[in-house]
């Protein structure tokens, strides 16, 4: 009997020292994997609503002068983050840094895919905005029409000032955009209180088109509207 019942403490005993082993393994990456869906969760909450830009924005383009230097483009955005991961994005290219001489409207509406931790500073997130909704064209000057006339008029209705065209979904020359195909970007999203960083473009003038050229630091914020 006493070595039945000590045999069965030893069991007992091996048993919990399994169990807390166990426990002590699987703790901290369930642990971290909660903390990480929690501040995902956090995040997603906080980005809801309207966001602008603070100033005209300035990025490299493609486009490259006489002299190889890459030409400049200036922008300013308005961002809206919606339920269910849905964005609404409206940009407004101008021809020069302070936004005076506006050249196009741009308006995107799609899904942000969530892809885990982005390095570049605690709480960044990798982003995919992809525009599977909404991809709408507006001239509004009439230099930038009369070049969208040349090379984007198979499929279109001639271009004019104030007059906007859906691109989605069809080809798009001067964004190289293929029939059947949505426009995606791979991206960055960091939340510093009221202000609402992306991706700094690639000083080369590369999209964000591949995994391999999403961006390594901050844009310009947003500030919350």
């Amino acid at each position: 009997m006493r070595m039945r019942k000590g045999i069965k403490a030893s069991l007992l005993f091996l048993l919990a020292v399994t169990a807390i082993g166990e426990a002590a393994a699987q703790s901290p990456t369930q642990s971290k994997a909660s903390a990480m869906e929690t501040d995902v969760t956090k995040i997603k909450q906080a980005l809801l609503g309207n966001w602008e830009s603070i100033a005209p924005e300035v990025r490299p383009s493609a486009a490259k002068n006489a002299d190889g230097s890459l030409k400049p483009f200036y922008l300013k955005r308005a961002f809206k983050y919606l339920p269910s991961d849905r964005f609404e994005l409206e940009i407004i290219n101008s021809a020069d840094p302070y936004g005076a001489v506006p050249l196009a409207r741009l308006k995107i509406g799609g899904h942000v895919l969530w892809q885990g931790a982005h390095p570049i500073a605690p709480g960044a997130q990798k982003v995919d905005f992809i525009a599977d909704e909404a991809y709408e064209v507006t001239p509004l000057a009439a230099g930038f029409a009369d070049v969208l006339n040349k090379v984007a008029s198979a499929g279109y209705a001639p271009w004019a000032v104030n007059a906007s065209q859906s691109i989605f979904g069809k080809t798009f020359v001067p964004f190289a955009l293929k029939e059947g195909t949505n426009f995606m970007e791979y991206d960055l999203v960091y939340l510093g209180g009221d202000l609402l960083f992306w991706g700094a473009r690639n000083i080369d003038g590369r999209g964000f088109d591949t995994e391999q050229n999403r961006p390594t630091n901050l844009q310009i914020p947003l500030i919350r509207k």
